[in-house]
């Protein structure tokens, strides 16, 4: 292994597991003992409906943020670990299929079940991987600092979708923030601002503290390294543009009347203006990342 990867483990990946493990258990815990009613598009209740919703948490966001870990362990990994690779990036990118995770269903479907056994797989590798490189993180890059500020930003504004997540409306909206109060979507009853159970905005929070983590850890092969480097700065665009600016946006200040302008979502990928801006973005982050690995390690300039 080069300098760069020699002594770095799956720390990195561990963490995002840990994190994404834990909003699983909330939104099953929540799901299971809030009325369908207050909650988003589902119709199952008990510990069925908590079930099925989890299912789904595992497809959208899990297997999308599943795709980066799955590149990084298999770097970790002998080659012949991409037989399982292979096959647990093809369930992942099942979920990528219309109507799999349909944003005005989602109770769980038996298509549901395909990215989540990617994602099962995906963990395995990471078990794998780790107790062959250890579960070290990666060593201080110039941008942690920048990395740190990103997240707690993030963080700060997801704080209702934080409290709606563990099945309570954040008290007063800490002054700051619009959370119960009513809200009529046009042709839809009224409901308030900021449901209860899991937001495609918090999905963005989710991905985004995902993909910073993986911004941290290095790729030994060339070719993989350029793979990862484009799938975790997709995975930071996708999430700042399509989830957190926009979910945030229409809670926050479309629905207080300051303005009829939304920005437009686009949790599909399709050909549209949005999505310009999301590539665009990512090919920026990735410029970004390559300079910043090119700084903390000069002599990667000559293999990069």
């Amino acid at each position: 292994m080069q300098p760069e990867t020699r002594s770095q483990g799956l720390g990195e990946a561990l963490a995002v597991w840990a994190l994404l493990a834990a909003d699983v258990v909330a939104v099953l815990v929540v799901y299971s003992l809030v009325d369908p009613s207050e909650l988003h598009n589902v119709t199952r209740d008990g510990l069925a409906g908590g079930l099925g919703r989890a299912l789904v948490q595992l497809n959208f966001p899990v297997a999308i943020a599943a795709v980066g870990v799955t590149l990084l362990a298999l770097d970790r990994l002998p080659r012949r670990a991409w037989w399982a690779g292979g096959a647990a990036l093809a369930l992942l990118a099942v979920v990528a299929v219309p109507g799999v995770v349909d944003e005005d269903d989602l109770d769980a479907k038996a298509a549901n079940t395909l990215p989540a056994l990617g994602v099962v797989v995906a963990v395995a590798l990471t078990v794998a991987a780790a107790r062959r490189a250890g579960t070290s993180l990666a060593p201080r890059l110039p941008w942690d600092a920048a990395r740190v500020v990103v997240a707690l930003v993030a963080v700060v504004l997801s704080l209702p979708w934080l409290a709606a997540e563990l099945g309570f409306y954040l008290p007063g909206g800490l002054g700051v923030f619009r959370t119960d109060e009513p809200y009529r979507e046009p042709g839809e009853a009224i409901t308030a601002s900021v449901h209860l159970g899991h937001h495609h905005g918090f999905a963005g929070t989710l991905l985004l503290l995902a993909g910073l983590l993986l911004s941290r850890a290095a790729v030994q092969g060339r070719r993989l390294r350029h793979v990862y480097r484009a799938a975790v700065s997709l995975l930071l665009a996708y999430a700042a543009v399509n989830l957190l600016v926009q979910d945030f946006w229409h809670e926050q200040v479309v629905k207080r009347g300051w303005t009829g302008w939304d920005v437009p979502s686009a949790i599909t990928p399709g050909a549209k203006p949005v999505w310009l801006v999301t590539l665009a973005l990512a090919v920026v982050v990735a410029l970004l990342l390559a300079a910043e690995r090119h700084r903390a390690h000069p002599e990667a300039l000559a293999v990069a």
